[in-house]
């Protein structure tokens, strides 16, 4: 349990540093549009959208893939049961409000990286842009005052690995 203390110290610090940055309610309106181009309702229109274009076997690696993440975070979230930066730090309020109670890991985080993985296999050349894109979600959610950074390192990781699978044995 020693080494979770010395993350969580470790994440408490990363986080502080970055709510303490300046022009915040400009950069929370930027973060909450990054943010929500994360919800999962978004990438169920994305993958009917694929699916009506002739996309089948892309639609269904995005299906399946993504069926696996959420179970994934699911087991995760419910397992580990860490408190959101509201709820662990003392004077602390996030600029908006959580989609759940707890913190590990980060569902838009993971959902941004594992849409990422996906599209960068099918829109090679928009890798560039899908990363910058999810790295800003991850970000976003920390800056938005919802995970800690560890939470959104966490998400990424998970979702890379989901669409990593899918694609690796569905294609």
């Amino acid at each position: 349990m020693n080494i979770l203390q010395n993350i969580h110290a470790v994440d408490v610090q990363t986080f502080s540093w970055c709510m303490a940055r300046k022009h915040r309610a400009t950069l929370t309106r930027i973060d909450r549009a990054i943010s929500f181009s994360a919800d999962g309702p978004l990438y169920a229109l994305l993958a009917l959208l694929l699916w009506f274009a002739g996309e089948v076997t892309f639609t269904l690696v995005l299906i399946v893939g993504f069926l696996v993440e959420r179970i994934l975070y699911l087991v995760l979230k419910r397992g580990f049961k860490r408190n959101r930066p509201a709820d662990a730090l003392d004077n602390f309020s996030s600029f908006i409000i959580p989609s759940d109670q707890f913190s590990f890991p980060s569902g838009h985080t993971s959902g941004a990286f594992f849409m990422a993985y996906c599209l960068s296999e099918w829109f090679p050349s928009m890798n560039v842009m899908l990363y910058f894109w999810a790295a800003n979600v991850g970000l976003s959610r920390i800056f938005l005052g919802v995970h800690f950074p560890t939470d959104t390192v966490i998400g990424a990781l998970l979702g890379t690995v989901c669409a990593a699978l899918a694609i690796g044995i569905l294609v």
